[in-house]
């Protein structure tokens, strides 16, 4: 770079050949930058210098001696050792762009390091060394502001504050079904993001107008759009079911859902909160405009991991809060999927009634737990086993999560009046066996979905109850008359999911509860003297947690002829549940508890899901 420099200035017959080679010997010599030296030797001025490379950079020069002062706030937007790494100043403040003196305007680096760390976009001017040195000892101070350094030293903080906790630093090449995706690199990545630990007084932008122009270029910036791809891959790499963006008032934090528990795993710098947020909403097809009201939308990403390439679904929703627009990714990886009966957690006895009623050709199977327990799963799996060719499936799904060959999903789509009440409709006229509804969420739906399993159908579809028996409670409540419950409904599974234990480190347990205690618990005294309990340990392949994956509780609950005349004398869903555990239902909590006992999870685990 110096000697074109130099060959530049000779040219432009700014100094002579001479000159040149007696300023590279002075700076093979004694270092420095040849423009520098070729000013203090007197060949040239500083701003014969400026000017030259204002011309060939195609940016305007700035005389910094000369300059107007510079407000205050301008000088704080950028920190005294990011601009003496950079030998940079900022001059101005124009809206959304800030104005940069920089003595190489072609330092991309530069640039996107200041951009990143402040939020705004770059317009740089360009200067001499020397005259960017006295101003920066003019305006950040100190007998140290003197010492332009090559290459600072990078804090700690720097360094580790952009990164997720324990994210690897290999590569990963990936692209989105949009072009101009791009491969993803983390070291650089690393390299690129500035210090992030400083926290901002936020401000309330409700009366905000939105320059749609100044987000989508936020949102395009180097760091910003590899800060997004490196959360979104490193949430793969990490196992997450789903990434929590969340902006508050002084800070900004994004979480990833592992194994059923959120955690924290980076606080970007609270600026980068639109750039970031606006990022996400162009992957997903969103309005960036719009920031007053809920959207949901979808990314589509293709990933090359150890040589294996692989799809992955986002599902995205956006919701204004009061600083800002919360994000939530819901992870569909098709590999995790388990569509495996055998191998989701039913105890051998519960799989055989669950066989035995979705193999009917009519009457309906319901799946009820809260979000996030795995009822989507369950389903999938019971559909996959059903699809044959002399079968004609159709499902209604918000959204449809994955996609099986030989079935017909429908996506949801409420604002053309597309719900599952009026999918269930068309439905039946298409000649079906057998049905999936995505949820029953009111009457209408419920009252189609119950009369098609009355008529020749089996209908599969989830509700939100804690337990079993309370489902046939929230039906009636939606307004389902007690002889349609009754005849209808074949059996009801609620489930939950929690921890497995790490099978490479899990061992005895060191403080064992004492028998009593067991007892609360739900183990029968004879389990209380023969249990032999496992604890969580830690290492390497858990990330030091003690636990791997999960694993479901499932309490089946088989319509018996008891139990459906108890429905149409309107038997409470305490005396639905206490007949059902005599014909042998395994609750929630039993199931756990046989968990426990074949060494699968922890007591904690249960006692944190389920209820007695």
């Amino acid at each position: 770079m110096a000697s074109k420099l130099g060959e530049m200035l000779v040219k432009a017959q700014l100094i002579s050949q001479e000159q040149l080679e007696e300023a590279m010997k002075i700076q093979r010599r004694e270092g420095g930058k040849l423009g520098t030296l070729v000013v203090r030797q007197g060949f040239c001025s500083d701003q014969d210098i400026v000017s030259f490379l204002g011309m060939q950079y195609g940016v305007p020069a700035a005389d910094l001696d000369q300059w107007p002062a510079i407000e205050p706030s301008v000088i704080a937007l950028v920190p005294a050792d990011l601009a003496m790494k950079h030998k940079v100043l900022p001059l101005q403040r124009s809206g959304n762009v800030l104005t940069l003196a920089m003595s190489d305007p072609t330092d991309i680096f530069a640039m996107d390091d200041i951009r990143f760390h402040t939020g705004y976009n770059v317009d740089p001017v360009v200067s001499s060394e020397m005259g960017l040195a006295r101003a920066i000892e003019r305006y950040y101070g100190g007998a140290s502001g003197l010492r332009l350094r090559e290459d600072g030293p990078r804090s700690s903080s720097a360094q580790s504050a952009a990164m997720p906790q324990g994210g690897t630093q290999s590569t990963s090449p990936f692209n989105f079904d949009d072009p101009g995706g791009e491969a993803l690199d983390l070291k650089s990545l690393e390299d690129e993001l500035g210090d992030t630990d400083t926290e901002f007084d936020a401000v309330g932008d409700d009366e905000e107008s939105v320059n749609v122009n100044a987000l989508k270029a936020g949102s395009e910036d180097a760091p910003v759009v590899r800060l997004v791809n490196m959360v979104l891959i490193d949430a793969i790499r990490k196992g997450a079911s789903d990434i929590h963006i969340e902006p508050y008032e002084k800070h900004y934090r994004i979480r990833f859902r592992i194994d059923g528990l959120l955690m924290e795993v980076m606080r970007p710098n609270l600026k980068l909160k639109d750039p970031l947020t606006s990022r996400v909403k162009i992957l997903a097809k969103l309005n960036i405009a719009e920031k007053r009201l809920p959207q949901d939308g979808r990314i589509k990403l293709r990933v090359n991991m150890s040589g294996k390439q692989k799809t992955i679904d986002y599902r995205v929703s956006v919701l204004p809060c009061l600083f800002g627009e919360k994000i939530v990714l819901r992870l569909l990886d098709s590999d995790k999927l388990m569509l495996d009966l055998t191998k989701l957690g039913f105890e051998p006895e519960s799989l055989e009634r669950w066989d035995r009623q979705i193999s009917k050709p009519y009457g309906m199977v319901l799946v009820t737990g809260p979000t996030g327990s795995g009822k989507t799963n369950t389903l999938y799996s019971s559909i996959a086993k059903l699809n044959t060719a002399d079968v004609n499936i159709m499902t209604a799904e918000d959204p449809v999560e994955f996609n099986f060959a030989g079935i017909n999903q429908v996506q949801m789509k409420e604002q053309i009046g597309l719900n599952f009440a009026a999918a269930l409709r068309s439905f039946l006229r298409q000649d079906p066996n057998i049905i999936l509804v995505g949820e029953i969420r009111d009457f209408e739906t419920a009252e189609i979905a119950i009369k098609a399993s009355l008529t020749g159908h089996l209908v599969l579809s989830t509700l939100h109850t804690n337990d079993a028996p309370s489902t046939i409670n929230r039906l009636m409540n939606m307004g389902v008359e007690p002889f349609l419950v009754a005849t209808s409904v074949n059996i009801i599974c609620a489930q939950r999911l929690v921890r497995r234990l790490c099978a490479n480190c899990k061992g005895p347990d060191a403080h064992p509860p004492m028998p009593e205690a067991l007892l609360k618990v739900g183990f029968t005294e004879q389990e209380t003297k023969t249990i032999k309990l496992l604890g969580i340990k830690g290492c390497e392949t858990c990330n030091s947690k003690g636990y791997k994956g999960r694993v479901g509780l499932y309490e089946i609950l088989e319509m018996s002829e008891t139990l459906k005349d108890m429905v149409l004398t309107g038997a409470s869903a305490i005396e639905l549940r206490e007949q059902a555990v005599k014909e042998g239902m395994i609750t929630l909590r039993r199931s756990g508890c046989r968990k426990v006992l074949d060494g699968v999870t922890t007591i904690e685990e249960i006692v944190r899901e389920t209820v007695l």
